[in-house]
């Protein structure tokens, strides 16, 4: 019988796979897909890894469930916090942070992974759009070990030749060594998860190159819907589908109330595009 799951979760369980166990896996705010991989990841194989949200620090794979927040800012998700800082990210440890593993939106993203969380237009002063701002994420994905770019929709719109602004340097014009010659540390974005597809970066160009396609959705479903030439290798095989004890842990355990799967007690469907 095939797996049936929402185009949520199987980016969650395809997150969550590629989390190491001792790593430390840190969540900002309003990404209940990064939310729910890392405790997929750490309720089914990282006991040792340790969780960061809003200023907590936390090793929580014995409780019977850990639910995701309610709202962005849901401080009841710290209650079992080890420790606890009331300043939020904490940049005065940055030298330990190459086990950290880190996640990004974006209203805008270019084919070298930088990102733009501040608003769309040419004028800054009168944009057409405005982002809720880069917060703490260049600070982040600087010195991580490495990030993930986590998309909650897939389009044209958002998928640009070139950013208006840069909130997150990804690999900025390109080339393996592109962030070496910035002096910027950190490991850089290693995938890009959307409900279309995956895609992460050629080696040497560091250009954006499709990974993988979800159940369902053709490379024209995201051809159209990217607004630059992707790299495409000779073969793209399908994103592997979540196990059934996966998706029972995701949703027993994690996401008891369906946020992945639509809303609030929403049975539960195929895949499908969003």
């Amino acid at each position: 019988m095939a797996i049936e799951c929402s185009p949520q979760e199987l980016m969650a369980v395809f997150l969550a796979r590629d989390f190491v166990d001792g790593e430390h896996l840190q969540v900002g705010i309003g990404l209940p897909v990064p939310e729910a991989a890392v405790r997929l990841a750490h309720m089914m194989h990282g006991p040792n890894m340790e969780l960061v949200f809003l200023g907590a620090r936390m090793n929580v794979a014995h409780l019977e469930y850990l639910p995701l927040p309610a709202f962005g800012w849901d401080r009841r998700v710290v209650r079992w916090a080890e420790s606890f800082s009331d300043r939020g990210h904490r940049f005065d440890q940055v030298k330990d942070w190459s086990r950290r593993v880190f996640f990004v939106g974006g209203i805008q993203v270019d084919p070298y992974g930088n990102t733009n969380l501040i608003g769309v237009g040419d004028d800054y002063r009168k944009l057409k759009f405005r982002g809720p701002g880069s917060v703490g994420t260049p600070t982040l994905t600087t010195h991580v070990g490495r990030y993930h770019i986590v998309l909650n929709s897939h389009t044209a719109r958002t998928f640009v030749p070139r950013c208006d602004f840069i909130s997150t340097i990804g690999w900025n014009e390109g080339g393996a060594d592109a962030r070496k010659k910035l002096g910027i540390p950190g490991g850089g974005p290693k995938y890009c998860v959307t409900p279309l597809c995956v895609m992460d970066f050629s080696e040497c160009e560091k250009r954006m190159r499709l990974r993988s396609l979800h159940p369902g959705v053709t490379l024209l479903d995201v051809q159209s819907n990217t607004g630059f030439e992707l790299l495409i290798p000779d073969e793209v095989p399908v994103t592997e589908l979540p196990t059934p004890a996966e998706l029972n842990v995701l949703r027993t355990r994690v996401d008891r109330y369906g946020l992945l799967r639509g809303g609030l007690n929403r049975p539960p469907t195929g895949v499908t595009r969003k």
